[in-house]
């Protein structure tokens, strides 16, 4: 590992959650050549009742993914630092079954989701109108931080992809800046996911006018590419880091142990020219 490391991909995935491809140590692989400190493995969660089952991982899968991230550690020790995490998903009346998935492994990191493109979600708030589904969609995830069981929201604009013809946030700021209100209260994180830049509307979620609502609320921020192959780890940081100072920002976080660990800005930054300077000197 290379001391001036210091960025973890805090947001990838594995084969289980049936959309992602790559073992996860090409995942680390491509950690190290970004000169990152580590890749947390958030995979997303299995649930019961067949839940969008198509999208994650099965739950006699669970123990399954545990020993992998467990294996890509191990193999990975002294290069990248590997940490077990999850990406769960916030529904009503699971949150029992959460608590008790999450309880059952040492994780390090857990971003909880709100997915308003899955047909569950859809079944339940849905009503032909996508005005409404967004409103839904901004107290969802203020009701999601509300059971304290996550560390940070992922991709927390996402409904946007799913309402892409009636998207103008001004026509639901109020309820965009309610919910602000609400994770604030709560103390949770919220992430800058950077694989928004090759959805529907190609800008990071969330888009720069929420970051800034978020930065005059104190809401920490957490830096995620949402990696589902090997080659978007840690894709469009850079960008990302730009885009949280325009809007603010001076420092980021990221989760070990469930707990938050700080980076400046200027320092992520550096961390990843230094390995960009060196990867040029190498080809010269």
């Amino acid at each position: 590992m290379i001391e001036s490391a210091l960025l973890y991909e805090s947001h990838s995935h594995t084969p289980l959650c049936k959309h992602a491809y790559g073992h996860p140590r090409q995942y680390a692989a491509t950690a190290a050549a970004k000169n990152l400190r580590g890749l947390i493995v958030t995979c997303h969660n299995p649930m019961p009742d067949g839940f969008s089952a198509n999208v994650r991982m099965g739950l006699d899968e669970f123990d399954k993914y545990v020993r992998l991230v467990e294996e890509t550690r191990t193999e990975y020790v002294g290069r990248v630092d590997i940490r077990l995490g999850l990406e769960a998903d916030y529904f009503p009346g699971y949150e029992d079954f959460l608590e008790k998935q999450l309880a059952s492994a040492e994780f390090h990191y857990v971003l909880g989701s709100v997915h308003p493109q899955t047909q569950e979600y859809r079944e339940r708030y849905w009503t032909g109108n996508p005005i409404e589904y967004q409103h839904a969609y901004f107290q969802s995830l203020a009701d999601a931080a509300e059971t304290k069981l996550f560390d940070c929201l992922a991709h927390p604009d996402l409904v946007k992809n799913e309402t892409v013809e009636s998207w103008n946030p001004e026509m639901i700021w109020e309820q965009i800046c309610q919910a602000l209100d609400r994770i604030a209260a709560v103390g949770v994180a919220m992430e800058i996911n950077t694989s928004g830049m090759n959805k529907r509307i190609p800008e990071m979620n969330p888009f720069p006018q929420m970051l800034v609502e978020m930065k005059k609320r104190d809401i920490p921020v957490v830096l995620g590419a949402d990696a589902h192959v090997p080659e978007r780890v840690a894709d469009g940081y850079e960008k990302a880091l730009s885009i949280l100072e325009s809007c603010g920002y001076d420092r980021i976080q990221f989760f070990l142990e469930r707990k938050p660990h700080e980076v400046t800005i200027q320092a992520a930054r550096q961390s990843l020219l230094e390995r960009s300077t060196e990867i040029v000197s190498e080809n010269k």
